[in-house]
């Protein structure tokens, strides 16, 4: 029995790399387990289900074809992906995830999230994201022709990647009392999330007990996955992509 862990995959066109050594992850390490969980940033960008590109395609038949090899796959949103619908899931064999959510991970509650809404100190990013996550915006966009949707994408990135060059690293980070907050608010001693592309496992006290942190790692260099199994400690892994 085994269940593993991904996120920031951030699969686009431009890193065929990154998708071939996805592929292979799927065959020769989530073939047979129980479950795959993929925390956010799965995609680069996703500007709504009926873009359908050879690359979603290809990733939607992978991800079919280990779901319907016995896997349960569960997809859960990211900064780059929060457009990614049922349509798409649908078509992948995967179940998407509200962010946060608790699972029973072989008898330890476990809060899951993508991360991106611990880092409480950058403001800025705080408000774009609410106002991207709101249904009244999103159902705006996806209402406009997939040309625009394109553009905007490609615009949206641009700005991103400007600003996060003029930020200290500490913004771009979780803030320990946020994630302390929502694992008593969640009523958990183990969080899982990515995001912030610094896997490490991190000791800290919550509903005054021990509890643990556990970060993904981003698919940049390096494939990052958390292979957990019944009765062990979760094991974070690597390897060359």
């Amino acid at each position: 029995m085994t269940t593993l862990f991904i996120s920031d995959l951030h699969l686009e066109e431009s890193r065929p790399d990154i998708t071939d050594a996805f592929m292979g992850f799927l065959k020769e390490k989530a073939m047979g387990v129980d479950k795959l969980y993929i925390l956010g940033d799965f995609f680069e960008a996703w500007i709504g289900d009926d873009e359908r590109t050879p690359l979603q395609e290809q990733v939607a038949a992978s991800l079919q074809q280990l779901n319907a090899s016995g896997t349960e796959i569960f997809l859960m949103h990211g900064n780059r992906d929060f457009l990614i619908g049922d349509d798409f899931c649908n078509r992948a064999g995967a179940t998407l995830l509200d962010d946060p959510t608790v699972v029973d991970l072989y008898g330890t509650p476990t809060l899951l999230m993508h991360g991106d809404s611990l880092c409480t100190a950058d403001v800025e990013y705080q408000k774009f994201r609410a106002n991207m996550r709101s249904p009244q915006w999103q159902q705006m966009i996806l209402q406009r022709p997939l040309a625009d949707r394109q553009q905007m994408a490609r615009q949206l990135r641009e700005i991103s990647m400007a600003k996060n060059q003029g930020k200290e690293e500490t913004i771009m980070d979780v803030t320990p009392e946020e994630v302390v907050k929502e694992m008593e608010a969640h009523g958990v001693q183990r969080l899982i999330h990515g995001h912030t592309h610094r896997p490490a496992e991190h000791e800290l006290a919550a509903n005054g007990k021990l509890a643990k942190r556990i970060v993904l790692g981003d698919w940049d260099k390096h494939v990052w996955w958390l292979e957990v199994r019944p009765g062990e400690e979760p094991v974070l892994d690597k390897h060359p992509i």
